[in-house]
This record gives C-alpha cells, sequence and structure tokens, in this order.
C-alpha cells in the first residue's frame, strides 16, 4: 500500500476546519492581510499621535497654511514671485529651481560622463590617464565638499562688478553671478519657436523612418545630420524671412552692480557644477564597463566590413553596450536629483530650501511639509526611473 500524496490527503481532509491553513495559497494571502493590517494600524497610530501633538503645541494641522503670505524673497525664481506672494508659489518656486538644475545637470552629466567613458578606453595615453584621474578624483571626493569647493574656492573669489571678467562682449562674470544679455521678443519672434518645434516634431520622423528604411533594405540615411540641420537651419530661415523680430538688452553698470540683462547666480552655478562633475564620474565607469561588456569579437567584425573606428563605435559597440548601461545610469539621474538637495549648504533657493526650510520654520507646519517635500522626490523619481524602463525596454534585444 503506497503512502498517500500531500493532495490526496488535502483532499481526504478537506472537511476537517483546519485544512484551509495548510493551503499555501490561502495561507500566504492571510498573512499578507495581516501585514497590511499592521501596517495601515501603525501609520493610523502615527497621524493620531502627530495629530494629538499637534494640538497640544496650538499648531493647527492641513493645508491652510499654503495660502498665506510668504513675507521673504528668493533670489531666483522662473515665475513671478514677490514676498507678497502665497507659501504655495514659495513652493513651486523651489520645485522648478530643483527641476531646472536636476534637467540641465543630467543632460551634462550624460554627455561628459561618455566622453570620459569613451576616454578611458582610448589607445592614447595622455587621455587615457587623464580621463583616469578625472574619475578617481571626483569620484572619491564627498559631494558636498565638492559643491564648497566651486562655491567658496572658485566662484567667490571672483572680482567685484566693477573689476569683472568680460570673456564674450556683453557677458560677465563676477562674485554676484555670470551676467547674460537679455532676449526680448518682437511681434512675430513667436514663428521661431514653432519653427523649431516643428523642426524637431519632423526630426523624430525622419529618424523613425530611417530606422524602419534600415531594417527592410539595409540602406542606412543620415537622420542625425539631417535632424540637425533642420533643428538648427529651419528656425534660423524662419528668423531672417521674419526681419530677425529679436533684440538683446545688454546689462549695463551702475553703481555696484549690473542693472538689466540676465543673472546667473552663483550658487545655481556652483551646485551645477558639482553635481554634474560628480555624477559624470560614475557614469564615465558605467560606460566603461558597458563597452567592456561588448565582446571583442563584434569589434574585429566591424573592422572586417571595413568600418573606420568611429563607425564602429558609433553603430556596433555602443547600440550593444547601451543594453549594459541603461539600468545603473538609471540610478545616476536618480542619484543627481536627489542630490540637489544638498543645494541648502550653499545657499541655492532649491525645494529643500525654500520649502522644507524657510518655509517650515516660519509656519511651523513640520509634518505637512516634510511629507509633501517627500512626496515630490517620490514622485520625480518614479517618473524618472518609469521613463528610462520604458527606454530600456525598447532597447532591449528582441528574442525570437
Amino acid at each position: 500500500m503506497t503512502p498517500a500524496s500531500s493532495a490526496e490527503r488535502e483532499q481526504a481532509g478537506g472537511g476537517s476546519g483546519a485544512s484551509w491553513f495548510y493551503n499555501p495559497r490561502v495561507r500566504g494571502i492571510v498573512f499578507q492581510v495581516l501585514v497590511v493590517a499592521f501596517l495601515l494600524g501603525m501609520l493610523a497610530f502615527f497621524a493620531y499621535n502627530a495629530k494629538i501633538n499637534l494640538e497640544r503645541a496650538g499648531i493647527a494641522s492641513g493645508l491652510g497654511f499654503l495660502s498665506e503670505r510668504a513675507g521673504f524673497d528668493i533670489s531666483q525664481s522662473l515665475v513671478p514671485y514677490t514676498n507678497d506672494s502665497s507659501y504655495f508659489r514659495a513652493f513651486l518656486v523651489g520645485l522648478l529651481n530643483t527641476l531646472l538644475v536636476a534637467a540641465i545637470g543630467i543632460v551634462i552629466a550624460t554627455v561628459l560622463g561618455f566622453i570620459v567613458g569613451i576616454a578611458r578606453l582610448s589607445k592614447n595615453f595622455l587621455i587615457r590617464q587623464l580621463a583616469t584621474w578625472y574619475v578617481e578624483l571626483l569620484r572619491n571626493i564627498p559631494l558636498l565638499l565638492q559643491l564648497l569647493f566651486w562655491y567658496k574656492a572658485v566662484l567667490s573669489v571672483l572680482p567685484s562688478p566693477r573689476q569683472s571678467l568680460e570673456p564674450v562682449s556683453g557677458v560677465y562674470l563676477n562674485n554676484r553671478g555670470l551676467i547674460l544679455p537679455e532676449v526680448i521678443g518682437q511681434p512675430g519672434s513667436s514663428a521661431i519657436l514653432w519653427a523649431l518645434l516643428a523642426a524637431v516634431a519632423a526630426s523624430i520622423g525622419i529618424s523613425r523612418w530611417a530606422r524602419k528604411r534600415q531594417q527592410e533594405t539595409g540602406r542606412q540615411f543620415p537622420s542625425v545630420l539631417v535632424g540637425l540641420g533642420l533643428i538648427v537651419g529651419l528656425p534660423l530661415l524662419v528668423f531672417l524671412v521674419t526681419g530677425m523680430p529679436v533684440e538683446l538688452a545688454y546689462a549695463e553698470l551702475a553703481g555696484f552692480n549690473f542693472r538689466g540683462g540676465v543673472v546667473v547666480i552663483p550658487e545655481f552655478m556652483a551646485l551645477l557644477l558639482g553635481l554634474a562633475l560628480y555624477t559624470a564620474a560614475f557614469i564615465a565607469e558605467i560606460v566603461r564597463a558597458g563597452i567592456l561588456a561588448v565582446s571583442h569579437g563584434q569589434t574585429e567584425a566591424a573592422y572586417s566590413l571595413g568600418l573606420r573606428p568611429r563607425r564602429t563605435l558609433q553603430l556596433v559597440i555602443i547600440p550593444q553596450a547601451m543594453r549594459v548601461i541603461i539600468p545603473p545610469l538609471t540610478s545616476q539621474y536618480l542619484n543627481l536629483t536627489k542630490n540637489s538637495s544638498l543645494a541648502v549648504a550653499i545657499g541655492y533657493p532649491d525645494l529643500v530650501a525654500v520649502f522644507a526650510g524657510t518655509v517650515l520654520n516660519q509656519t511651523g507646519q513640520a509634518v505637512e511639509v516634510i511629507i509633501i517635500t517627500m512626496l515630490v522626490y517620490l514622485t520625480l523619481s518614479l517618473l524618472t526611473s518609469g521613463f528610462m524602463n520604458w527606454y530600456n525596454s525598447r532597447m532591449a534585444l528582441v528574442e525570437r
């Protein structure tokens, strides 16, 4: 007589009250429900405890404070803002400043990281050593110290406005920042922007058509050069046809400072330099690892077909290396965005400095302010990782 299987034993014991407990699926669901209930209970306890403590301290809870007058100035604002604006407007200013430095920093770090990563594999000894020293130096110095270096040791020792450096006519550099001419649009200048948008859309369409054409016929089309020509040439053509409807307003020295123009504050420049250069060092190592992950036989096969080294890198090596590069590259983008919160150390008015700093101190709404700030960074991280995961799926190998 053979022993009964577990399924037969469960079926035989189906009438017993404890049989459901030995069902792995039911038991797994029960345990998950208990864990979720425990977490919700903890959150409810913390919320109730915070509410009681705020009431004892005489601090009103809720988001009503966002409509109150801020009463403080902000050194950089991408939207209209005065000290009579609301706390919500101050929150918006800090958020936009964070997005600005993160977006520009990601672009600069990506370009510089790819250049340095490829340079680390160069056959030229000097280029290879310079790239190696760049990576080893910047990657092993804490980011906060690098921010303080750019702000205190480089930008703050620049000359005063009266002795400003003028690298290009109409552009001034001093310890108050970088002063650029202001571009003032005249009637008809909106056509230039529409031309730029149309050129970008046309470039995307041409790139997709060229990729499909190459897959079907094997014939290449210079979509990159054509796209760049459209993006540069079409707005320039519209600019000339419409009579150059743009005017440059140059800054003028008045007293101890400049008036007019566009001022890029030194805090922004220090934060951007620190974040971009620091993150580029890590991206360079990711790029180097991705290129080394591609079999050397791919390079030899490309050379045997008559491709030059530059074209081999562009058409064979980098496309295959991107499948290794993209996942860790996503982490570096997230790190750069979150590391921008160190701006408070050098006085740049980002989200943490403005909202989680000044607004929190003035209102005392610590719970609401911190939760909103955390949700903002969580949302930015999820959006960034979602986009990079989508791009990674587009670059992944399609199995047949």
